[in-house]
């Protein structure tokens, strides 16, 4: 099997989420606050997918060890020092996630949610507790909990189908997307940071992260046919898990809509 066979199984699922009337729903301020306050988790696991990530494949202990395979040591970290400390549209060291934070903020958005989940993840210390008693919709209860089930199975190949099938790959198309209706629908907001958040993210992801995790998941396969098959089954299950996600927060910004008409009838 090779990266070409699992496009080609996995297209069908690509191309619903290209094609998800989501991406016509945001209209208004509401709307895109909907779809931020929400689309924030998807921003904050990938972070935590890629760490695991760090974790298993690069020596991030005392006392250091050079790890197996030196190219995959070197694509992972390449990621990670422009996912963890890239430049802003301000010219500070900031994470993507932290980006994503400062965008929301920026334009009205509200991260109390967000914030709080995360203070209860360091109480409980235990993520699938802060998950189940969380507030949040099916859907993006279960796109968490899948990201943290495959995190804790601990097997490199899966993580890096998570993240390069169920994240990196779809990024560039999936954001470019998204753009075309912020840029039609918000021509008098100030939307600079979260423009220059998508932008940034198609730009890495396609020139660059996209490649070398295809590249990862080469190199942690090679010639097995077992690992090749879980990444298949993991990147099919990650783009379900994404429409559910998108289905989520459609259903979310169509409620809120729904309540707005009828409170003021």
């Amino acid at each position: 099997m090779t990266i070409q066979n699992i496009n080609q199984v996995i297209e069908p699922k690509k191309n619903i989420l290209l094609q998800h009337p989501l991406y016509h729903q945001i209209q208004n301020i509401n709307d895109l606050h909907c779809f931020l306050e929400t689309h924030i988790y998807a921003v904050w696991d990938f972070m935590s997918l890629l760490k695991a990530l760090q974790s298993k494949l690069t020596c991030t202990t005392t006392p250091w060890f050079a790890t197996k395979n030196p190219k995959i040591r070197y694509l992972i970290n390449e990621i990670v020092l422009a996912e963890e400390t890239d430049i802003s549209l301000d010219g500070k060291r900031q994470s993507h996630f932290e980006m994503y934070i400062e965008s929301m903020n920026s334009c009205g958005a509200n991260t109390s949610e967000i914030e709080s989940f995360l203070e209860n993840v360091t109480v409980t210390n235990d993520v699938f507790i802060s998950i189940k008693r969380s507030n949040l919709h099916t859907n993006i209860k279960s796109f968490l909990d899948f990201t943290f089930r495959i995190i804790e199975e601990g097997k490199p190949h899966k993580i890096a189908a998570a993240f390069t099938f169920g994240r990196e790959d779809l990024i560039p198309s999936m954001f470019t997307e998204i753009l075309k209706n912020f840029k039609i629908n918000f021509p008098e907001t100030d939307l600079s940071k979260l423009i220059y958040y998508f932008e940034r993210h198609i730009e890495l992801d396609a020139d660059e992260h996209g490649p070398m995790a295809m590249q990862m998941i080469t190199e942690l396969c090679e010639n097995d046919e077992q690992k090749w098959k879980e990444v298949e089954e993991v990147s099919v299950l990650a783009l379900k898990k994404r429409i559910g996600l998108w289905d989520a927060i459609e259903e979310q910004i169509t409620q809120k809509k729904i309540s707005l008409v009828n409170s003021s009838n």
